[in-house]
């Protein structure tokens, strides 16, 4: 009868403890606002779907081996990551410390003693004992603290991916940055060899009397002026190469890069042109953003971790049970000193229950449900960050697209307008001042397509990071 006593007891604490939550499991309870990526995507993109664009490794989205290899440069020597990967292996201790705190301590504690009273002999004392501690999670701690550490570890390789998808992004557009830079230099020489010859032509309409010394000045001036811009070009060069170098960890140097036009055609399947393709800009559903994102990942990893903090500090307000054993040999037998060593075998059950702590349990308690309450408001709101990044990106996806061939119009367009008007000029049937015009509207309308092409390739790279790709 009195087994079935026992039993009942067990029972009727299992299910105390169990409609206390002491035991629950972390459940996301916060839903994700609807629309996240907003209503007006456009209508020519496809929504939804099991392919998404941040499903794609960066190794598959990037095309351009030298890009490729300076990523893996970057992943492997950046300072950043690897302090993140320290941290992940710090969590990862830290979680077998919580998981090893179900098993009972063990301790070697000798102890020796001399007394003498009243001038008598010294009598000799000693025990050799092993102790052993153990505390029992009835009431959860033990289970809360890990299951809260295996959310920090969480955590801990979510910050990784994200530091990883970072570097990779920030890679990425340096490099392009420095094949626009390229572009735009190439562009320059070239028209400081044509201004050039404008220049030495209209000076020998100057000295032949058929052109006015203004004329010869103007054309001068903004042949300078493309010469100041060769130098700013050529510094912004050496400026992103730095940064470069920053990311890899090394001092300044060159780095090795291919030529724009063979990393950046347009109307091709090279991974950083990929704005012209509406298939490949499948984004997927909301639900797919929120799987792959690590920042929504890690905000619900925050989340579970208030969690358990919170369960940590609930089961404070429950006794503490704690099982001790000593066992070992000693020649003190009470108030007797025997000799030899006998053997001294010691148990003992303590339970605390804690009655007046000056408000602190309470007050951990209190702290540790508001701070669950914060982080909830800070995931609904990452998970608008985010989907406000992917809107963003994607309107720039379009518009570059969209611009792309407008600029591209206009340069045909200016080139033989340029041409033609030297032409005239030659004949004498244009004055320098069209020629003038005409070279600078060519100029700043090639620089602005050049201009649009990084803008695009930026656009898909921020598409592509906003939708949790480059973290694998």
């Amino acid at each position: 009868m009195m087994n079935y006593k026992n039993l009942i007891a067990v029972a009727a604490v299992s299910l105390a403890l169990t409609s206390c939550g002491l035991y629950n499991k972390y459940e996301q309870k916060v839903d994700a606002p609807a629309n996240a990526f907003g209503t007006h995507i456009p209508g020519d993109l496809p929504v939804g779907g099991s392919a998404s664009l941040a499903q794609m490794s960066w190794r598959t989205f990037f095309t351009d081996p030298l890009l490729q290899q300076l990523i893996e440069q970057v992943l492997a020597n950046n300072t950043d990551l690897n302090s993140a990967r320290i941290a992940v292996e710090k969590s990862e201790e830290a979680l077998k410390m919580a998981k090893l705190a179900y098993l009972p301590s063990l301790f070697f504690a000798p102890q020796g003693t001399l007394a003498s009273f009243d001038k008598s002999a010294f009598e000799k004392t000693y025990s050799l004992p092993l102790q052993l501690s153990m505390d029992v999670d009835v009431f959860g701690s033990i289970t809360s603290k890990k299951r809260a550490a295996k959310a920090v570890l969480l955590q801990a390789q979510l910050s990784e991916e994200a530091i990883r998808a970072n570097l990779v992004s920030a890679t990425a557009q340096q490099y392009y940055m420095l094949l626009l830079l390229d572009r735009q230099l190439e562009i320059l020489t070239q028209t400081d060899s044509l201004w050039n010859a404008s220049l030495e032509t209209q000076k020998s309409l100057y000295e032949n009397g058929k052109a006015y010394s203004t004329a010869v000045n103007q054309l001068e001036s903004s042949y300078l002026s493309v010469k100041t811009q060769i130098v700013d070009v050529k510094r912004n060069i050496r400026s992103i190469e730095n940064s470069i170098c920053k990311l890899l960890g090394t001092t300044p140097q060159s780095i090795r890069r291919s030529h724009w036009n063979a990393a950046a055609q347009y109307h091709t399947s090279s991974a950083d042109q990929r704005m012209f393709d509406n298939e490949f800009l499948k984004i997927g559903v909301p639900a797919t953003m929120l799987e792959l994102r690590p920042d929504i990942r890690l905000a619900n990893a925050s989340m579970e971790e208030a969690f358990y903090n919170t369960q940590t500090a609930r089961a404070a307000f429950f006794p503490s049970i704690t099982l001790t054993a000593q066992g070992g040999w000693t020649n003190s037998a009470g108030g007797a000193v025997v000799n030899p060593a006998k053997l001294l075998l010691n148990f003992v059950g303590s339970l605390t229950q804690p009655i007046f702590a000056q408000g602190k349990i309470r007050g951990n308690y209190k702290i540790s449900k508001l701070n669950e309450e914060n982080l909830q408001k800070k995931y609904v709101q990452t998970v608008i960050n985010a989907g406000n990044e992917v809107n963003e990106a994607l309107a720039d996806c379009i518009a570059a697209r969209e611009k792309h061939d407008y600029y591209h119009r206009q340069v045909e367009a200016l080139h033989e307008a340029y041409f033609g008007t030297h032409e005239l000029m030659d004949n004498g049937k244009a004055s320098y001042l069209e020629v003038l015009t005409a070279q600078e509207n060519l100029l700043s309308a090639q620089l602005s397509e050049a201009s649009n092409m990084y803008n695009g390739a930026q656009a898909v790279i921020a598409l592509y990071i906003a939708l949790g790709g480059g973290s694998k």
